[in-house]
This record gives C-alpha cells, sequence and structure tokens, in this order.
C-alpha cells in the first residue's frame, strides 16, 4: 500500500496548517485572506500577472529565457483564466475584479510593448547573419556591382 509522504517532517506544511515562511492555506492548497478564501478567478488573475511580469521583467534585463515555456505558460493561464470568468456572473459589478483585470490588461500590453521589441531585434540581427553568410558564399557573378558597370558602358 501508498503511504503519504509526511510533508511537515519534511518543511512543508499541510492544508491549513502554518509554515514559519507561508501564509496559511485552505484544504485545497490556496491562500487564505482573511476569514475567507481568495476567489479562483483572483488566484488565476494572480497566477496570469505573475507569468507576465516574469516574462517582462527576464526580456527587460535581457535574459536568456525559453520563450515556448512562458507562451505555454501564459496559454494555459488564460484557458483557466477564461473558465473563471464563465462561471462568475457580473465581473463589471466587482470594481475589485474589474481594477484586477484592468491591471492585468496593462501588463499584457507592457508585456506585448517588449516582447515586440525583443523580436524586432532578433530579426535585425538574423537578417544581418544571412546577409553576411549570402555574402561570404558569393563568387560575385550576381552582385549589382558588375550589373551597373555594364550599364556604363
Amino acid at each position: 500500500m501508498l503511504q503519504r509522504p509526511s510533508y511537515p517532517a519534511q518543511g512543508y506544511a499541510t492544508a491549513g496548517q502554518a509554515s514559519p515562511s507561508l501564509p496559511p492555506t485552505s484544504l485545497a492548497g490556496l491562500p487564505v485572506g482573511g476569514s475567507q478564501p481568495i476567489s479562483m478567478l483572483e488566484v488565476s488573475i494572480q497566477r496570469l500577472e505573475d507569468i507576465v511580469d516574469q516574462e517582462t521583467t527576464a526580456l527587460k534585463q535581457r535574459e536568456t529565457i525559453d520563450l515556448k515555456a512562458f507562451n505555454d505558460r501564459k496559454s494555459q493561464a488564460l484557458l483557466e483564466l477564461t473558465r473563471w470568468m464563465r462561471n462568475v456572473q457580473s465581473v463589471e459589478a466587482n470594481p475589485e475584479i474589474a481594477a484586477r483585470i484592468g491591471r492585468l490588461k496593462e501588463k499584457l500590453l507592457a508585456n506585448q510593448a517588449v516582447l515586440k521589441l525583443h523580436l524586432e531585434a532578433v530579426r535585425e540581427i538574423s537578417t544581418s547573419m544571412a546577409d553576411a553568410i549570402r555574402q561570404s558564399e558569393s563568387d560575385g557573378t550576381y552582385t549589382q556591382s558588375i550589373s551597373s558597370a555594364y550599364r556604363q558602358l
């Protein structure tokens, strides 16, 4: 029979149990705020904000990152957020949720701008490299300088 590992002995807190370095958690392992748990919609928004912030910061600091992994994480978090949004009747009626979504949109726009800049730089570098390779492999047979010299005759 499989036995469940003893997390508290390994430094982990179980559901509802406090840890010196971690906030208290609900039975689902989610943070508990005051007397009521944070809604799943807010957790989804926070998760997506965190991913976007991590990617934006890494790109601004010119760190080497796995863009596909970030894209996969953002896609998954957006799917989760979309599913929770379907379950909530009036997001617009809740000013706190509306404000969080507004902040998320701002973060997504900033992330989009940084990604666009990054992709433009990659495109410029790859074009320069392709031109250099093409020039180094060319024997000069089909260059413009020959055709323009021929026109002068």
